[in-house]
């Protein structure tokens, strides 16, 4: 299977028996979600992430998921209070406990920012408000649009406001701090706005004394990040269509077109794409998802996804192993399809500092596809031609190499990569030839099947990929 599985990790799937079994089932990397949970709760399963890889030798990466600047409000009388289409309602930034005439929120600076007219969204858009009048310092008067239960502690989303807030709190910075401390493969930053975000984010990894350094994850769920997709794309190392938040803050009949559009351009940058939020969500309850639901997994895996993710269904659902079987089940079928394979554009990519190299992992995948190659194989010190193969989308198998296990666990994010670690790849001599025997011993490779390999000549050197060959396996 190519498309990679992502499962937040919860309470409902947290033992060392059900990540074993879920990743039997087909999980490639686990999500902690930080915003729920404690650092005492995140480390017992990054510790029991580590035991399995190291029982069933397997590269499960993890990904650990920022809160962001969220915005919700606080607590309220009688559990929730009740409105209808017309009533008004104070939001203020001093904390209280909530009735129907005002309510908490958790932006300190929201009656400076929000201005008569705007809307104002709660619990993921059940209930929307529009704003009357701001006093400019603590308190919002708002109109109800449509009525409802206002409950406790939902979140609040301003999909016309400009938000004051900084992309990383005093909260994410704590937790990024043990993030560090605990070798992550990969940090999703919440509520990215603009390409400056990232740049913030990658100096404080940079900045941290740890010499593991997780790789960025942008996640698109703000208007503003969809209008600076391309900046965004270029100063993160992965994106994430959070199509939960993004459906809420944007008309959702949208969010399809725009995901189709971030994952293609994703490709075009060489760099993966996850797409999250209900995916199978009716499986938190039930054995089965819905038909709609095996659509949306299905279209997709053809959209290009490097990977799916799983929330509620795995962290807190019934059935964790058998909603990851299911997807497994489902992405199997889809990567039957020919469509799906060999999307790169018909020309080499543009010049850069890594034009060679670009330039020949472009031409072996041509390659690939010409000659109905088995497998295509490269060796890697950073992971980039690992990246830039898998974006070009081959039908062949990728076969990645590599003496840093860390590089392997962060590369089990990214499409079609079959990762191996070697000690020895810093030993040229006969280094092919030994990893084509691997290979082929191991039957992942067939004999007599066209094998495409890409190195570095005359002798290995980090970071210049700059032949391609094109071999038989078992006739080196």
């Amino acid at each position: 299977m190519k498309t990679k599985i992502i499962a937040t990790i919860g309470p409902a799937s947290s033992s060392d028996s059900i990540l074993s079994e879920m990743i039997k089932a087909g999980m490639n990397l686990c999500r902690l979600n930080f915003s729920h949970g404690t650092h005492e709760d995140h480390k017992k399963v990054i510790d029991s992430v580590n035991k399995v890889n190291l029982t069933l030798v397997t590269p499960i990466a993890m990904l650990a998921d920022l809160q962001g600047p969220k915005i919700r409000l606080g607590d309220i009388e009688d559990d929730f209070v009740p409105l209808s289409a017309g009533d008004r309602i104070i939001f203020t930034t001093k904390v209280c406990v909530g009735n129907k005439e005002r309510v908490f929120i958790s932006y300190p600076s929201f009656a400076a920012d929000v201005r008569a007219g705007e809307n104002i969204l709660v619990d993921d858009g059940k209930m929307a408000f529009k704003v009357i009048k701001t006093n400019q310092n603590d308190e919002v008067l708002l109109e109800s649009v449509n009525g409802g239960r206002l409950f406790p502690r939902k979140g609040v989303n301003l999909p016309d406001t400009l938000i004051s807030l900084p992309s990383l709190t005093t909260k994410d910075l704590h937790d990024l701090d043990f993030i560090m401390k605990n070798e992550v493969q990969w940090i999703a930053l919440s509520f990215v706005r603009s390409a400056v975000d990232i740049h913030i984010l990658r100096h404080h990894i940079a900045a941290h004394p740890s010499l593991v350094k997780p790789r960025i994850v942008a996640k698109i769920e703000k208007p503003q990040a969809v209008k600076d997709i391309a900046a965004i794309v270029e100063a993160s190392d992965a994106i994430m269509i959070a199509r939960g938040d993004l459906g809420v803050e944007m008309p959702m009949q949208m969010v399809p077109m725009i995901q189709k559009r971030i994952i293609r351009q994703c490709q075009q940058a060489g760099k993966p794409v996850i797409v999250a939020t209900q995916m199978m969500e009716a499986m938190i309850d039930n054995i089965r998802p819905t038909r709609a639901e095996v659509s949306d997994v299905a279209n997709s895996v053809l959209d290009g996804a490097d990977a799916l993710m799983l929330s509620g269904e795995t962290s807190v659902g019934k059935y964790p192993v058998e909603t990851i079987a299911t997807m497994h089940r489902i992405i199997s079928q889809i990567e039957d399809y020919e469509d799906i394979y060999y999307k790169q554009p018909g020309q080499l990519p543009a010049y850069s500092e890594r034009f060679i190299s670009d330039a020949v992992l472009y031409n072996a995948v041509e390659m690939a596809h010409s000659t109905k190659a088995g497998a295509i194989v490269v060796v890697t010190h950073s992971g980039y031609s690992a990246f830039r193969l898998a974006s070009y989308r081959p039908k062949a198998e990728i076969f990645v190499f590599s003496n840093s296990p860390q590089v392997l666990k962060t590369l089990n994010l990214v499409w079609g990569i079959r990762g191996f670690f070697d000690a020895t790849i810093d030993d040229a001599e006969h280094l092919m030839q030994r990893i084509n025997n691997h290979l082929l011993q191991n039957n992942f490779v067939q004999s007599g099947q066209y094998i495409i390999n890409v190195l570095s000549t005359p002798a290995w050197k980090k970071g210049a990929s700059n032949t391609v060959r094109l071999g038989i396996a078992g006739e080196e």
